[in-house]
């Protein structure tokens, strides 16, 4: 497995667990909060449920080989929502509360890496690549 397919699979699974547990199982005070202006049209247990959903799909697009088409889809899949809190932090820390900034960064920093990491191609197989002297 290519070290970005390996990404996918095992982000893909932190998301889920994350959506489950951290969102679903167990929302902290500052995640409610910082999302607040979201959360005012979905429900927390909806974001959380999409955050489970999103991250199996990029788990299941990081098992399949030879089609980067669906890795793309299971890289979009990680990076809206991070995206979202990022934006949603961001705002927040803007308005009513200033404690979010540290999430904003943080979210938004890994949304950019998200994003650089989908763009890197998987190495050649083996036999393609040039034998080093």
């Amino acid at each position: 497995m290519s070290r970005r397919r390996a990404f996918l699979v095992s982000v893909g699974l932190g998301w889920a667990g994350y959506g489950g547990l951290g969102i679903v199982g167990n929302p902290r005070y500052g995640t409610a909060r910082g999302l607040a202006d979201i959360t005012k049209y979905v429900p927390l247990d909806v974001l959380g449920w999409t955050w489970v959903a999103l991250g199996l799909l990029a788990a299941f697009a990081g098992l399949l080989v030879g089609c980067p088409r669906v890795q793309a889809l299971g890289f979009v899949a990680l990076a809206v929502p991070a995206g979202l809190w990022a934006g949603a932090f961001a705002a927040a820390a803007a308005t009513t509360y200033p404690e979010a900034v540290g999430s904003a960064c943080g979210w938004g920093a890994f949304t950019i890496g998200l994003v650089l990491v989908s763009g890197m191609d998987d190495p050649l197989p083996p036999q393609l690549r040039k034998r080093g002297r």
